[in-house]
């Protein structure tokens, strides 16, 4: 072997100890996102009022990059002075104490501007910046408390009491982060009861009945083919000022509408052809936004991805078209809770949500006039118990009339109503054959009981106790508006009784000479 080499097999012989970096596994970079650093920068920098957000999750020491730290420090500065927070502004705060230069100058500044979209997503890239900073410091920690344990002569009792020092100081922290978060949406409890509204404010509906509530989401439920893109379209044209009523019900007038087409989309632009016109462009351009196919990811597996969808787009309106698209396993109980997480942060943001939804295969005996329960809704419990609404179409696939079922009610029961849709021209209404006002004057001054009302609305020989019920309210309504009396019943114990029976008001006309 000649001299001064050594063989392949053997490694070279060395006295170096890893240090205590090494011995942890801590890399040479820390942890840090400079893009999310970024981010943050840059919504503060377009909404002045967004820093007031994120200073609650964040501290000047958790940028990684020194230039990001004094940019916040000059951000938190206007802020102070209700400054505005844009490049220009900003260039001038760092140049008056001198750091404009060593950040990177108005050119810097002014890419920081682009990389957040209408500051949207901050308090998220916000948790991002202070996640590796948080790792970053316990990384510190670690090394510190390492560094003392394998010192020459180190104490034990000395570095357990560093331990627990550096322990407590991160504790400490944890718990600065997490205030902010924890307050945020916070009120007192009389604020709470006395800031809510007395009643609800209908989105689709009237005060009392309402089909859709703020604040609250929609659930339209039923088999395929029966009509719930239909009915949902047409909600949307409402919402944009194109409609006023949706099956006899008025639709409170919104600002723009994100439609989540993960379902067959191409079916549903041919769908729109049918009622939309030429001269509803400029509105379709500006107040109507469609995303086209599945979503980035799950929402199951990212909550927040809902709200910050309708935040980059601006819209007050959401519709999911439809739920089985854009969850993952909807029979799983874990995936109802985290997508129920994802529609409140997005109800929490003041955007209201209707959301399409399939039933669970019914038997070959399943009867078509049947009254649908919530627990004919596919998948887990907790996808309805977040719902403020459920209404269910009843039907088959192609059927020119389905039935509507307000399954979920937000305060009085609306239907269940005859819906006939015409395919051709993607419209619906109600069909006032079986209106209970109309029944009531077709029968004349003989009148109905509840029980005969429900045997004409459910077609059925013998109606359940619970239809029977809902008939007697509706009968009940009647009166209250002024549209009907009613006659009370006696019981007749053994010997029989005589029902309560409700009969028309006539109207009379007054010939005016």
């Amino acid at each position: 072997m000649p001299q001064g080499t050594t063989p392949q097999w053997q490694a070279p012989f060395t006295h170096s100890h890893p240090s205590p970096q090494d011995a942890i596994g801590v890399t040479a970079t820390p942890p840090h996102d400079a893009e999310a650093e970024k981010a943050v920068l840059g919504a503060c920098m377009f909404q002045g009022a967004v820093i007031d957000e994120v200073r609650q999750v964040l501290e000047p020491g958790d940028f990684f990059r020194p230039a990001h730290t004094t940019i916040w420090h000059a951000l938190l500065e206007l802020r102070r002075q209700e400054a505005p927070t844009d490049a220009i502004a900003l260039s001038h705060q760092l140049k008056s104490t001198g750091d404009l230069t060593r950040v990177g100058g108005p050119q810097y500044l002014h890419s920081l501007a682009t990389s957040a979209a209408v500051g949207s997503g901050a308090s998220y890239y916000a948790d991002i910046v202070r996640s590796h900073a948080d790792l970053r410091v316990l990384q510190a920690t670690a090394v510190r408390v390492l560094q003392g344990a394998t010192a020459p002569g180190a104490d034990p009792a000395e570095v357990r009491s560093l331990l627990a020092a550096s322990l407590s100081e991160a504790a400490d922290r944890a718990r600065r982060s997490s205030d902010g978060r924890l307050q945020r949406y916070a009120v007192d409890g009389w604020s709470f009861v006395t800031d809510t509204p007395a009643t609800t404010e209908p989105v689709w509906g009237t005060p009392g009945k309402a089909a859709w509530a703020s604040g609250e989401s929609l659930m339209l439920v039923g088999p395929p083919g029966v009509g719930k893109s239909t009915i949902a379209q047409q909600i949307v044209l409402a919402r944009l000022g194109l409609l006023s009523q949706v099956l006899d019900m008025p639709v409170r007038e919104g600002e723009k509408v994100l439609y989540i087409a993960a379902d067959r989309p191409s079916q549903l632009a041919r769908a729109f052809t049918r009622v939309v016109h030429q001269a509803d462009r400029d509105i379709l351009r500006r107040r109507l936004v469609f995303w086209s196919g599945p979503l980035p990811a799950s929402l199951n597996t990212e909550p927040q991805l809902l709200a910050e969808l309708a935040a980059e787009h601006g819209a007050d309106t959401v519709v999911i078209d439809s739920l089985k698209d854009v969850v993952g396993k909807l029979t799983d109980d874990e995936a109802g809770l985290a997508y129920n997480n994802a529609r409140q942060q997005l109800l929490r943001n003041g955007v209201e949500l209707l959301e399409l939804h399939h039933q669970r295969k019914q038997g070959p005996d399943a009867s078509r006039t049947q009254r649908p329960v919530l627990d004919q809704v596919y998948g887990s419990a907790w996808f309805t118990a977040g719902a403020g609404s459920v209404l269910f179409l009843s039907g088959a696939a192609g059927d020119p009339v389905v039935h509507l079922h307000h399954l979920k009610t937000i305060d009085d029961e609306i239907g269940p109503l005859p819906v006939i849709h015409d395919h051709p021209r993607g419209t619906s209404r109600v069909d006032t054959s079986l209106d209970p006002l109309t029944l009531l004057r077709q029968a004349g001054a003989n009148g109905l009981t509840a029980r005969q009302l429900a045997t004409q609305i459910t077609g059925e020989e013998k109606p359940i106790a619970a239809d029977i019920a809902r008939a007697r309210r509706r009968l009940e309504n009647l009166t209250k508006s002024g549209h009907a009396t009613q006659e009370t019943g006696a019981g007749g114990g053994t010997g029989g009784g005589q029902a309560t029976r409700w009969k028309a008001v006539t109207r009379h006309m007054t010939a005016v000479s």
